[in-house]
């Protein structure tokens, strides 16, 4: 039994229809997929960027904890001084300890060098004064570096909270499309 014309013309219609709609669908898909590489090359290059902006947020606490360990050394320099001075105040107590051995001969002069003795002490309880007043402003300069550190702590984990929601929604994105292509 042979094909009427019209079958066969029937027939390539449909075979034609057929394709066209094949390969639309198929150019939906290349696409689809060339936006969804577009968009992972964006998230990838995204986080590389906020990995760039945590190196050198790391970068800068390291040069805070530099200048702390400066601000150390200061202090540490400023405690020998104090402690030369009172090696000085010793030296000058043995003095006097000497001149006590004179004092039959030289009454007004001890009185005299009591009276400097005790100007010096004043100029050391200053001094103390001064370095007390020195250590509460490095008590409160640690306090606002550690402020800033837990500041840029907080924020680091909220970028990496947001690094891994979009990586989760990413991988979540690439499965989904995965299954609905298979």
């Amino acid at each position: 039994m042979a094909l009427a014309k019209e079958d066969i013309e029937q027939i390539q219609l449909l075979i034609q229809e057929n394709l066209t709609e094949r390969l639309l669908t198929q150019n939906a898909n290349v696409r689809y997929e060339l936006d969804l590489r577009e968009r992972t090359i964006r998230v990838e290059e995204e986080l590389k960027h906020q990995r760039e902006l945590m190196l050198e947020g790391f970068k800068q606490m390291e040069k805070r904890f530099e200048q702390v360990d400066k601000r150390f050394e200061q202090v540490d320099k400023r405690f020998e001084q104090v402690e030369k001075r009172f090696e000085l105040i010793d030296k000058r107590f043995e003095q006097i300890d000497k001149r006590f051995e004179q004092v039959e001969k030289r009454f007004e002069q001890i009185d005299k060098r009591f009276e400097q003795i005790d100007k010096r002490f004043e100029q050391v309880e200053k001094r103390f004064e001064q370095i007390d007043q020195q250590f509460e402003k490095i008590d409160k300069r640690f306090e606002q570096q550690h402020q800033e550190i837990m500041a840029i702590h907080a924020e680091i984990k909220q970028l990496m909270r947001w690094g891994f929601g979009t990586i989760i929604a990413v991988a979540s994105l690439v499965i989904a499309v995965l299954r609905l292509t298979s």
